[in-house]
């Protein structure tokens, strides 16, 4: 199941309109990066990878639609659309990541603007296929680390639909799965938005494995009670000392993990990593408006008062000490992550 296609036909991109499921499953196309970039803004499309994979085509439409007659004229236009998407979302460093290699490639090529187009779009094209690949090596290593009758919890939605296809930290499961093991996954509803109840219980659904839905606030008491073996989250940004950015509320999974002596393992693709940031203190995190908590009903009735306010952030950041591993395409490196991460890059 591909969450974002390249239409050939109709030169437009489609993607799965992820705020619909698992009520209804649509398909919307984009012809235009200002779009895409508002989809990605409005979480029609949400996951760190499949975020980068959505701007890699969005900027391949730029280069489509664009009126320069020669690359100089292109690349000033491929450098606006750049900055309309990095702004769509901050957190997440996949974006930025395949921004930034989309115009490194336009600024390197060599030939007619004709060319750079069609140049352009391959690249796209061939983010999205490596990030397939990528997350099956992934799974592959970390399905290692899940042992036969496993309960695990799992937080935030980080299958197919969080990449292009297959997923980072559900997809570990999905392969454990598929390999014959006998898992059982908690799925945190992850609120505001919940990803958990809405995404991963349909892709749950999909692939027969079976499941429950908790509160977010339930882990915890699953896991003191010792009915949890593993927990495991993906990653939007990962500093380079290990810390970890992603989904709000992983943070106290992972504590509460750490204090029961239950693995918490995080899944993601050594894109995510910020070489340039040194600690998780210095990812951005995005806060989003606060009507994604307060419109929250209950037998038909809001719950907040008319008056109230509320804060809706985004992500946090769990330290790297309350990590036991990371899961990536280059195998599964254990603390300490900054020494052994590269080890893995020289690999």
């Amino acid at each position: 199941m591909r969450t974002i296609v390249w239409n050939d036909d109709k030169q437009v991109m489609e993607m799965i309109d992820q705020r619909l499921l698992p009520q209804e499953f649509i398909i919307n196309a984009y012809d235009n990066h200002k779009d895409i970039a508002d989809a990605i803004r409005s979480m029609v499309v949400r996951g760190a990878p499949a975020i980068g994979a959505a701007a890699a085509f969005g900027m391949a439409l730029a280069a489509l639609n664009a009126k320069a007659s020669n690359t100089e004229a292109m690349l000033v236009e491929l450098k606006g659309a750049g900055e309309v998407l990095n702004q769509a979302r901050p957190t997440a460093v996949n974006l930025a990541w395949a921004v930034k290699r989309m115009l490194k490639s336009a600024e390197t090529f060599e030939g007619s603007v004709k060319d750079l187009r069609e140049h352009l779009l391959d690249e796209a094209k061939t983010i999205a296929d490596e990030d397939v690949a990528t997350n099956k090596r992934m799974a592959e290593f970390g399905a290692a680390l899940i042992d036969d009758g496993d309960h695990i919890v799992h937080h935030c939605n980080t299958g197919a639909l969080a990449t292009v296809d297959w997923g980072t930290a559900l997809g570990v499961i999905h392969m454990a799965h598929e390999q014959g093991k006998r898992v059982h996954v908690f799925v945190d509803e992850t609120r505001p938005r919940l990803q958990g109840a809405r995404l991963t219980a349909w892709e749950l659904e999909q692939y027969g494995i079976p499941y429950d839905i908790i509160t977010d606030n339930s882990s915890g008491y699953l896991m003191r009670k010792g009915m949890v073996q593993k927990v495991i989250f993906g990653a939007d940004r990962v500093a380079a000392n290990g810390d970890v950015a992603n989904k709000i509320g992983s943070y106290m999974v992972a504590l509460a993990a750490y204090d029961n002596g239950i693995p918490a393992y995080s899944a993601f693709p050594i894109s995510t990593v910020d070489f340039d940031l040194a600690r998780g203190e210095l990812i951005p995190i995005e806060e989003r408006t606060e009507d994604e908590v307060l419109d929250l009903t209950l037998m038909g009735q809001k719950v907040a008062p008319q008056t109230a306010s509320a804060r809706n952030f985004a992500f946090d950041v769990t330290p790297f000490r309350l990590i036991s591993a990371w899961i990536t395409e280059k195998g599964v490196i254990y603390p300490p992550f900054d020494k052994n991460l590269r080890i893995a890059m020289k690999g």
